[in-house]
């Protein structure tokens, strides 16, 4: 499925889960911040950033994290594998060119940008840049989309 995005943000909603992608209006390094490092990933103009809500919740939650990040360069914060605090994060965001939606990893927990944590019923898409808007495959009957 293709659809256009230019600066307004695209909500994918299936029927307990959602993600919010919009796209980077300028290049800039995202750093990402684990224990035991600091790295930066350079994202350019029209690349993807994404939050996840698994288990759906507030969307106007999600479009905050996704303009801390797009727009104000927030840096990620990931947990160690098996932190406590995983369990307490109910939406988290990946950014790049194409990322993976997973159900089978732990929220918060993966410095990886190419993945993030999904619900089951988005797992196994791949969201994926195109120069005028986003390609989700493979495409599903089972969620809605509409721009805010």
């Amino acid at each position: 499925m293709n659809l256009p995005l230019g600066d307004e943000l695209l909500l994918i909603e299936g029927s307990s889960s959602f993600l919010l992608i919009g796209k980077a209006r300028e290049p800039f390094a995202l750093c990402i911040e684990t224990c035991e490092e600091e790295y930066c990933q350079t994202l350019e103009r029209g690349d993807l950033v994404v939050v996840s809500a698994p288990e759906g919740g507030d969307v106007e939650q999600a479009r905050m994290l996704l303009e801390l990040v797009r727009t104000f360069h927030a840096p990620l914060v990931v947990l160690p594998r098996g932190h406590p605090g995983s369990k307490r994060l109910s939406m988290v965001v990946s950014a790049g060119p194409e990322i993976l939606l997973a159900c089978g990893i732990q929220r918060g927990t993966h410095p990886e940008q190419h993945l993030i944590c999904a619900s089951d019923e988005l797992n196994g898409a791949q969201i994926r840049r195109t120069a005028g808007g986003v390609e989700i495959s493979p495409p599903s009957e089972d969620i809605s989309y509409r721009y805010l």
